[in-house]
């Protein structure tokens, strides 16, 4: 007998976002502009809930689908905050984060062999959980389409393809930066509603949306939306793992027994701490958004003075960087080069898929100490490659 594991983990690599983070790590004094992750502290007033949460010894099991407190929160503060309207008992499902979510939402509902739309360059985690629960991934290039999927793209795979069960959206988007304005995404919920599918929208970067009020599709097309949040980058969170599924209840059975027979349930103290977050964590949000448009604006400033193109940077703490012409469109290279030579960490913008090559990552989730110097080392690097 020859012992074998699932097949479908052969089509899987290691995540190259982390593969890189980790080689520029090992480079000394190398600026890190790789892993999105807040440079900020969790909010004070969150670790005393911590705190004081675990000095009431609430260190036992919570629901399966969250304790209902923080799932209360969480729908408090999605009609608070985007005008969405869950019940907190049977629509809204507490995640180890939103990745958790991403990995759940997919094994609940796609059957072998049923296909998923992904627009690219986006974040790789969307193809890779569609694969392990023997899906299929339709890549969409939007590098052409201002970095959003078009109505008139989503016809055009509907008429190629049978078999589509989900859109997946991501919005302030990661690696991007961009976002929908209300036409936009009007136009898009437009095309959607012609089709029986669903639409899995990840809006973990809602909060970090800059030039307008973001808007979720959840409130457009309520019947066909599973969406994906959490605490992680609004409020400074990722250690937590907190993240939620909130969709129509009669969607939520199955993503539930998936969720449930992953993990059981998520961690007591966490729920704790994201209840106070979601509940008042709103100053302190606000605090962080505007630093991080501060550095936007900088980083907008400094890399255009260098000749750089870039994608549209309307939130998230991305920005999506157009190699210059005499570097081609080898962008791991150039992210070698740069951080050996220039001592600058980025992520190649290939690992992002079709339309991401010639592309580099920059995030710009550090001080504005640390990214000032990075910026006077990409123009010392740039000034030696000319």
């Amino acid at each position: 007998m020859t012992l074998t594991t699932n097949q479908q983990l052969d089509k899987i690599q290691p995540s190259a976002i982390r593969v890189f983070d980790q080689l520029f790590r090992s480079i000394d004094d190398c600026i890190l502009m790789t892993i999105g992750e807040p440079d900020f502290s969790m909010p004070e007033h969150v670790k005393d809930a911590a705190i004081k949460a675990i000095q009431e010894d609430e260190s036992h099991y919570s629901h399966s689908m969250g304790a209902i407190g923080v799932r209360q929160a969480v729908a408090d503060y999605l009609k608070r905050r985007y005008q969405l309207d869950y019940n907190p008992e049977s629509e809204i499902l507490m995640t180890v984060g939103a990745t958790e979510a991403i990995s759940t939402v997919l094994k609940a509902i796609l059957n072998p062999g049923e296909k998923i739309i992904v627009p690219t360059p986006g974040f790789p985690l969307y193809k890779l959980s569609a694969t392990i629960a023997y899906g299929e991934t339709i890549e969409v290039n939007t590098s052409e389409s201002g970095f959003l999927l078009t109505a008139d793209q989503v016809h055009q795979v509907m008429a190629d393809h049978d078999d589509v069960k989900a859109i997946i959206l991501n919005y302030p988007s990661n690696p991007t930066g961009v976002t929908y304005t209300p036409d936009e995404l009007q136009a898009l919920v437009e095309a959607i509603r012609q089709y029986e599918v669903f639409v899995i929208s990840d809006e973990i970067y809602s909060e970090l949306t800059y030039d307008q009020e973001h808007l979720s599709i959840a409130r457009l097309l309520p019947e066909q939306t599973i969406l994906i949040s959490g605490a992680s980058k609004a409020f400074a969170m990722t250690g937590w793992r907190v993240g939620f599924i909130a969709t129509q209840e009669k969607w939520l059975p199955p993503i539930f027994k998936t969720h449930q027979m992953a993990i059981t349930t998520g961690v007591t103290v966490s729920y704790k701490a994201a209840e106070e977050a979601f509940n008042h964590g709103a100053e302190a949000v606000a605090l962080m958004k505007a630093e991080y448009e501060k550095r936007r604006d900088y980083c907008v400033g400094a890399l255009t003075n260098l000749g750089f193109e870039l994608a549209k940077p309307s939130g998230a703490f991305y920005l999506f960087i157009k190699l210059p012409q005499q570097f081609g469109k080898d962008d791991q290279a150039f992210c070698r080069d740069l951080a050996e030579k220039g001592k600058v960490g980025l992520i190649p913008g290939s690992v992002f898929g079709p339309g991401g090559e010639g592309y580099v990552r920059m995030s710009y989730a550090l001080s504005q100490e640390g990214i000032e110097e990075a910026m006077k080392r990409i123009t010392n690097y740039m000034g030696k490659s000319e």
